[in-house]
């Protein structure tokens, strides 16, 4: 129920724990904290969050992607499809057809202009776009019909929802920004510090690293809804996740907090108190443990380097019974319930999300870590003739001791979590070194450093990443054959466990030449099962992609890991 808040909570007035700003909650009034300051309200011209969100309640893309991984659309009228006629036979082409009933704030129309002129925008080669690589293998963006829109590739492109969809490509108005092209990108500062957008609100005030006040967008396409149902917006920045979370959930002093980065207990502390509620948002972010299958040792000329012959395998690892045994003895659901809380789930695929890409195949691993499933590593590796001989608790194979250097970043969780593996694994007869590294070092991607993710000197190492759109091409491209780091590609590889299947390689380039959306998630989960199901990564925790935190009285909320968190804020409404 949508209702306005008695006068007496309209003309409360609290003060913040972000510094001496005074924020009013009332039914007409929305606060909101973000704990990083918004310094700029256009995504194109910055990669941060905070300035993405923040200029996403302004700007508006042809469509947004909801928390399944749905396209919504929102300046378009539909998603164009290969069954719908919207993308081509041969992937080379995408028509959107636009609203018609779209004017910006400024009360002028929404035209196809605006769209290539967007376009032109940010593949100015003098302009620094940050995001000019979501147009990438475009070579045409024309208007064809009264309200069409046509892109044109120059190379097949099955996946052809980068440019225009989700906040970080949205729409900006020709009018305004047409002598803001190339070199001047950056110089226009009235029009970056104030876009004139399509979407609920418009700025009011914008106070660079500090608070932007918006104001309800009059000529929004949905006004006569009633939409927007606040009449004002205060984005305001500074402070910490903590202090966030607590104006929020404990002295209720604001509306919403963002991306809170805290203890999973202190976090439920706060909830408790009952005035708010976390809400979380998944993605496609994965913290696993990853196979060497190269030679590691500091003593091989050839270290961690993939051989297409196989001849720098490594001297155990390279055997899948010990790595199934490996997998076998790790309690999943110990490391996400106990160090990861609500902002992560147990995992058993590589690729978790969004749903329609997540396999069933390997939900075993849910089961496993305890005792029995421990008891059956140990019974697999004595079968295969994997055992103890000298009794000191190492098992060998080939006379070599199972003896793994296990690295990670610096950080108090995956430590928590090297803790526990190790423990797991000496139950089946596998010694443990742990490493970890500073993380500025690990993912630092220093060819001169022998410590970096990429470099892999170790037998297993544990990080997380993610994909930044729903579609998985993107992230599995770099488990082919032959696309490990090496020193000849400055150890820029993206194929880390060196992990080399014939099968994988042509059934990812069927994925490259399928163009229907169910068939290429088809093709995602058996990909994923291929590498899952030969143990060249350990899934362990489906990490949130948001922690966030809205009050009770405020609904409508529909948090999204695949876009920005303010995509539906024409949506948020206050419950008396």
């Amino acid at each position: 129920m949508r209702l306005k808040l008695s006068l007496l909570a309209v003309m409360l007035m609290m003060s913040s724990v972000f510094g001496s700003f005074t924020m009013a909650q009332g039914a007409n009034e929305l606060t909101i904290l973000y704990w990083q300051a918004a310094s700029i309200l256009t995504p194109y011209l910055s990669s941060g969050t905070k300035d993405i969100d923040a200029s996403a309640i302004i700007l508006e893309p042809l469509a947004n992607i909801g928390a399944e991984g749905e396209f919504v659309p929102v300046l378009a009228a539909d998603i164009p499809t290969v069954e719908n006629g919207g993308v081509s036979e041969d992937l080379m082409s995408i028509t959107w057809t636009l609203r018609d009933d779209v004017l910006w704030s400024d009360g002028t129309p929404f035209t196809a202009d605006d769209v290539i002129f967007t376009w032109q925008y940010c593949t100015d080669p003098e302009g620094g776009c940050t995001y000019v690589n979501n147009f990438d293998d475009v070579t045409n963006v024309e208007a064809v019909g009264d309200n069409q829109v046509l892109i044109t590739f120059g190379v097949p492109k099955p996946y052809p929802y980068l440019p225009f969809v989700g906040q970080v490509t949205p729409i900006v108005q020709k009018a305004q920004f047409e002598n803001c092209v190339g070199i001047e990108m950056a110089a226009c500062t009235d029009e970056n510090f104030a876009p004139i957008g399509t979407g609920p609100f418009m700025v009011e005030e914008f106070r660079a690293n500090d608070v932007v006040t918006y104001v309800r967008n009059p000529n929004f396409r949905f006004a006569d809804e009633g939409k927007p149902f606040f009449d004002r917006v205060i984005f305001k920045g500074g402070g910490d996740a903590e202090s966030a979370a607590r104006a929020v959930l404990e002295t209720g002093e604001a509306d919403y907090a963002w991306n809170l980065q805290i203890s999973p207990d202190v976090l439920a502390n706060m909830e408790a108190a009952g005035n708010g509620q976390v809400v979380i948002a998944y993605g496609q972010s994965v913290e696993r443990i990853l196979i060497n299958f190269t030679d590691p040792s500091p003593d091989n000329p050839n270290r961690s380097i993939w051989m297409e012959d196989g001849s720098n395998a490594h001297p155990f690892l390279s055997n899948k019974t010990i790595r199934q045994a490996m997998s076998m003895a790790i309690n999943r659901n110990t490391i996400a319930e106990n160090f990861y809380g609500a902002a992560g789930k147990a995992s058993c695929n590589l690729i978790s999300g969004p749903p329609y890409n997540s396999s069933t195949n390997n939900d075993i691993c849910l089961t496993w870590g305890t005792e029995e499933a421990i008891a059956e590593a140990n019974a697999m590796l004595d079968e295969a003739g994997i055992v103890d001989t000298d009794g000191d608790g190492i098992r060998e194979y080939e006379g070599i001791p199972l003896v793994v250097l296990y690295q990670t970043s610096t950080n108090a969780v995956r430590q928590d979590t090297q803790a526990l593996v190790k423990q797991a694994w000496a139950q089946i007869g596998i010694e443990t070194e742990l490493r970890n590294i500073d993380a500025g070092v690990f993912f630092g991607g220093d060819p001169a450093s022998p410590d970096t993710f990429q470099k892999f000197y170790a037998d297993v190492e544990m990080f997380t990443s993610g994909a930044s759109s729903p579609d998985m091409e993107g992230q599995l491209i770099g488990y082919q054959c032959g696309l490990a780091p090496t020193p000849d590609n400055g150890w820029l590889g993206q194929n880390n466990p060196r992990w080399c299947n014939e099968e994988f390689d042509a059934m990812f380039v069927e994925l490259t030449q399928t163009g229907d959306l169910e068939a290429r998630a088809e093709l995602v989960k058996a990909l994923n099962d291929l590498i899952v199901q030969d143990y060249s990564q350990l899934p362990l925790v489906f990490r949130a992609a948001a922690s966030s935190a809205h009050a009770n009285s405020l609904g409508g909320i529909n948090i999204t890991g695949w876009d920005s968190e303010m995509w539906n804020i024409e949506d948020w409404y206050r419950i008396e």
